[in-house]
């Protein structure tokens, strides 16, 4: 049985946990509106303004003839909690109760901060409280090196304040793809971002790799994630999938553009972190996969739903079509771009990490969604964050093809297409080749695209697949002219690879 029942001791738990919550309700109470975020409990077990970092109520306590007293009960009340989420840790199939309890932390952080910027000593069993809880709910976070911090503060300090880059996760199965991305970007769309190429230790991506990438083009750097966070018992060495969000987390940049070594830019990726309203707005912005299957994994929906019972839906959740009417798959992570400064989005990417911790991956994320597709906006709904979606979900880039029964013309393929806000095409997955997977050295130049369409998917990946009933057409001049010079210049870097791990099992 997938979703079980809540046992007896586990509502007790509850119960005493949100008891805890109402006593600082009582201690703090101002007669203002009480928070409530994105999940429903009753007004009796509504946390308060004051217990998590709303401006007005801590203020007032910092004002108040009475503030050392009642900072000092506030304290005291979230230090019991800590201890209690401390002393009672989650299961790995509880990803709707991680949710909550990541969102009462950033509560804790939010009054930290508001403390701090006021007259007031800040309380030393306030961080105390917050690296406890943080601890708890991440393990695979480094400890902080200074007595005075917590983990969470002391690796936020790992990014470099208004810094925006490009992060590719690569080890040698997927090396040449991230070489010729890294050219896409530098040499045919003449991208200045920063990139950082993440791998999980020496036999991940050896010596030689890692020389060869960096002379790809300026400001190219390379960083060992098995130096950040302890894989004993992550074991992003052979994750696969997993290294995504702890690459996107361990970067120095503050925006990151998360990138699948197989991606292909039609135009600057600048022009997200530059001109995307949506991710201005957010701090996100992610792309959706195809609707395939519709009504075929119910299990699946079962499982979100069940998680997020207890949830005010986002916009982004209200308008999906995967969600509300049964189809497979929401995202294609193979670009997902995030503020880490916005303290929501960066709770809900370490609840993305959770997910793909060896353990929770095990167990429940890779057996509920496709590797870690799912895990990046379940993420950031269950912490209450807004995010951004594209618009449309995933279209296809390929050939037209004529239904000779007189039907409509399709346009057939093996990539997934994604559009920006005008509608114009932005990037696509699947590498420069025709079919990766069927032949690693036959390159393709797309001349036709198709959105919101029907999709008719091959049923293997040596299939292609077609999209009828949609609006597109044939690819623009600009567009089929830098896939041909990344194509060019994909040939010119093949022939330099060769020779390069010869001999290495991969």
């Amino acid at each position: 049985m997938i979703l079980g029942n809540i046992s007896p001791l586990s509502f007790i738990h509850y119960r005493f946990f949100f008891g805890a919550i109402a006593l600082v309700f009582i201690i703090l109470s101002t007669g203002q509106r009480p928070f409530v975020q994105r999940y429903d409990i009753s007004p009796s077990e509504q946390p308060p303004n004051g217990v998590f970092g709303d401006a007005s109520p801590a203020s007032s306590i910092l004002t108040s003839p009475s503030k050392d007293e009642s900072l000092t009960q506030l304290v005291q009340t979230i230090a019991v909690t800590s201890e209690y989420l401390a002393d009672h840790p989650l299961a790995s199939s509880e990803f709707g109760q991680m949710g909550k309890r990541i969102q009462i932390l950033q509560r804790w952080i939010e009054a930290r901060e508001n403390l701090h910027s006021s007259s007031a000593g800040l309380p030393r069993e306030l961080t105390d409280s917050i690296d406890k809880t943080t601890s708890s709910l991440f393990p695979f976070l480094p400890p902080p090196l200074d007595a005075p911090d917590d983990a969470l503060g002391h690796f936020r300090r790992r990014f470099e304040k208004g810094s925006k880059g490009i992060v590719i996760p690569t080890g040698r199965k997927t090396f040449r793809y991230a070489c010729h991305l890294i050219s896409n970007m530098r040499d045919t769309l003449n991208s200045k971002l920063p990139i950082e190429i993440m791998y999980a230790g020496d036999s991940d991506l050896p010596l030689e790799y890692r020389q060869f990438i960096t002379q790809l083009g300026p400001n190219i750097e390379v960083t060992d994630i098995t130096q950040i966070f302890d894989d004993s018992t992550l074991d992003l060495t052979h994750g696969g999938w997993a290294i995504k969000p702890f690459a996107a987390l361990a970067s120095r940049f503050e925006q990151v553009m998360l990138l699948d070594a197989d991606a292909i830019f039609l135009q600057q990726p600048e022009s997200i972190f530059n001109t995307h309203t949506g991710y201005q707005t957010t701090g996100t912005l992610l792309f959706h996969d195809r609707l395939l299957w519709q009504g075929m994994f119910k299990d699946r929906h079962s499982w979100w739903e069940h998680h997020l019972a207890h949830q005010k839906p986002s916009q982004a959740l209200s308008k999906s079509l995967v969600y509300n009417e049964g189809y497979a798959e929401e995202q294609d992570s193979g670009v997902v771009v995030l503020d880490k400064s916005r303290l929501p989005i960066l709770l809900g990417l370490l609840h993305t990490c959770w997910q793909n911790a060896r353990e929770v991956r095990e167990k429940w994320t890779y057996k509920m969604g496709y590797g870690d597709k799912e895990s990046w906006w379940f993420g950031l709904e269950l912490v209450g964050a807004e995010y951004t979606f594209e618009e449309h979900y995933g279209s296809i880039i390929g050939t037209s093809i004529t239904n000779n029964k007189g039907g409509k013309d399709r346009v057939c393929g093996f990539t997934i297409a994604h559009l920006d806000e005008a509608g114009k095409l932005l990037w696509y997955n699947g590498s420069l080749l025709k079919n990766k997977a069927v032949d690693e050295r036959l390159f393709d130049v797309p001349t036709h695209w198709m959105v919101d369409g029907v999709w008719e998917k091959g049923s293997q990946k040596r299939d292609m697949s077609c999209v009828r009933d949609g609006r597109g057409g044939e690819m623009g001049r600009e567009e089929r002219e830098v896939v041909e010079k990344s194509v060019g210049r994909a040939r010119e870097i093949d022939v330099k690879i060769e020779g390069i791990g010869e001999g290495e099992e991969v």
